[in-house]
């Protein structure tokens, strides 16, 4: 079976200019970053609600947040925090700490004041860029609690809008807000102090291909989420690999993307953006499907990346419909499984052929496989490894023998893209990274299987797979099955202990009904769901408990919280 994986069957699939290995040099993605910023001066490098800002603009603002955070003691390898929506702000920040050879981490707005003060702490974040409704409503009751913070720059979401929105945004309340007040020990800036009161001189940090460019914490099935270590070679390598692989050029493209910043999806999305001088349309709440379809219009994307959930929202809106998708080449998807029938639903709408879907993970900077552009996209599939990377699955239960072809097992995988490891955790690090033939390879806990062709189908997280009666179920199995019954709009796979087997689990299906289905009867609709599965799944599958829900919850990402289910 070694010398399947070693022969890298998927290579067949490849697109026919996208080779086996890619020359990546030893740089920085602050390198590549600085390339994008001064390739294409006077284009737009992004649009934000009615404004637009040019690249000549954010490299000179972004030299302004470095000149900050030098003048102020913030040295090369210190953590920036970034508390932000998708707003320019947020890139603006970013820019300049890479600039300054600091490290930055995404800190998602929706975090309580004890998962702010552990992130902060954790990290041993010196700044924090954050708006000023966080400030008043999380921050100020943990401003005690974070003693290596120094510095804090608030800011505002209409601080970047036209003058107009601004306005009546405040009149209308319909702008977050919060009040600002001191903190003992803290320095308080507004984001438009450091804009006026500092130069735009070019910083001189020294960054090298080993320095941490990100700490990006992972969600967590369980326990505190921990800080995922990557390099400022990692970032580039990935973005090599990337930018091959879907043929990104120089200043050509416009990016549009739902996926938060403070998600390393999202994040590098932006990144990529940046360094490759092409545009991006910034997107500060995903769940507005109206505003999603007005940058469209307006700005005519050609690449777009989403969780699958958005992607269904946005074909829920009758106004998405009527948009003209001809410039669009690529929607890829990620982060969470995008149900065969969902697919065929949306890319009758968009164009057929357009959905990629790929798959990565915050360990791997984060990409790791993706469906060809040009060549055979397999419908359900993350597609095959990227150049450079090696992909093997192993045995769930011992994590060491090679799985045959077909069979499901653990996703392990190595390249340049995988993290240097867990910040301060070496234990987890040591888990995580373990030794094969001599190298270190990632255990990513993703159970997937690989076809005779090399394509991947990721069934389950390690986690979420049910053990049933001895066997194993994985949720993305029953649930791709449940997705094809026109009553179900959304739906999750959970267990429950079994009371009657110890070590045995019960299939729980937690389902969001569609509109049509709202009003039928409950008991008839849950007797039609289960004679549907035991027709199309093995009778261990078939949920025994079905519960209606008005709404499944989603993380901030967009992805089902199976945490919060169970």
């Amino acid at each position: 079976m070694k010398k399947a994986y070693d022969d890298r069957p998927w290579l067949k699939a490849y697109d026919p200019e996208i080779p086996a290995d890619i020359d990546i040099p030893a740089k920085t993605y602050t390198d590549a970053l600085i390339e994008g910023l001064t390739a294409s001066p006077d284009r737009a490098a992004m649009h934000f609600m009615g404004t637009t800002l040019t690249f000549r603009q954010l490299d000179e603002m972004s030299c302004r947040f470095a000149a900050f955070l030098t003048g102020n003691n913030v040295k090369p390898g210190d953590v920036v925090g970034l508390s932000l929506p998708n707003i320019p702000q947020f890139l603006i920040a970013l820019c300049g700490t890479m600039r300054a050879g600091c490290t930055a981490t995404g800190v998602s707005p929706l975090l309580t004041p004890k998962e702010l003060a552990h992130q902060l702490n954790d990290s041993g974040c010196r700044v924090l860029v954050t708006l000023d409704a966080i400030f008043e409503r999380v921050l100020n009751k943990i401003g005690n609690q974070v003693p290596e913070l120094s510095h804090v720059i608030t800011t505002s979401i209409g601080d970047y809008l036209p003058a107009i929105k601004r306005i009546l945004g405040k009149l209308l309340k319909k702008l977050p807000s919060g009040k600002v007040t001191p903190i003992a020990g803290k320095t308080i800036l507004s984001f438009t102090q450091v804009m006026t009161r500092y130069p735009a001189d070019k910083p001189e940090a020294t960054v090298t291909p080993n320095d941490i460019c990100l700490i990006q914490y992972t969600g967590g099935t369980t326990g505190l989420p921990k800080g995922v270590e990557l390099t400022q070679h990692n970032i580039f390598s990935n973005l090599t690999q990337v930018k091959k692989w879907a043929d990104f050029e120089i200043a050509r493209d416009v990016l549009c993307s739902g996926f938060p910043f403070f998600h390393l999806a999202g994040l590098m999305f932006g990144m990529a953006a940046m360094a490759t001088a092409n545009t991006q349309c910034l997107i500060p709440d995903p769940r507005n499907t109206k505003n999603i379809c007005n940058e469209i219009r307006t700005h005519a994307p050609s690449i777009y990346a989403n969780v699958p959930t958005l992607y269904q929202m946005l074909l829920e809106n009758p106004e998405f419909k009527k948009l003209d998708f001809t410039p669009a080449k690529i929607f890829i998807s990620g982060a969470a499984p995008f149900a065969v029938e969902s697919i065929r639903a949306f890319e009758a709408v968009v164009g057929s052929g357009k959905v990629v879907e790929l798959y990565g993970m915050t360990e791997t900077s984060p990409v790791i496989t993706c469906n060809p552009l040009e060549g055979n996209k397999k419908i359900g599939s993350v597609g095959v490894p990227i150049p450079n990377t090696r992909v093997r699955l192993v045995d769930v239960d011992n994590g060491t023998d090679i799985v045959p072809v077909g069979e499901p097992g653990e996703l392990i995988v190595r390249g340049p893209q995988v993290m240097k490891g867990y910040h301060n955790k070496p234990e987890e690090t040591d888990h995580a990274m373990r030794e094969h033939d001599g190298k270190i390879w990632l255990h990513t806990g993703d159970v997937a299987r690989m076809d005779e062709d090399g394509y991947f189908y990721i069934m389950d997280r390690s986690k979420d797979m049910l053990i049933v009666g001895g066997y194993k179920v994985f949720s993305r199995e029953v649930e791709e099955t449940l997705y094809q019954n026109k009553a179900i709009e959304f739906c999750a796979i959970i267990g429950q202990p079994d009371p009657k087997r110890p070590g045995s689990e019960i299939v729980k299906a937690v389902i969001q009904l569609s509109k049509d289905a709202q009003n039928q009867d409950a008991d008839s609709l849950r007797e039609n769901i289960r004679t549907y599965c035991r027709e199309n799944m093995a009778p261990y599958k078939v949920p025994k408990i079905i519960e209606f829900i008005d709404a499944i919850p989603l993380t901030a990402v967009g992805k089902v919280d199976k945490k919060v289910l169970r």
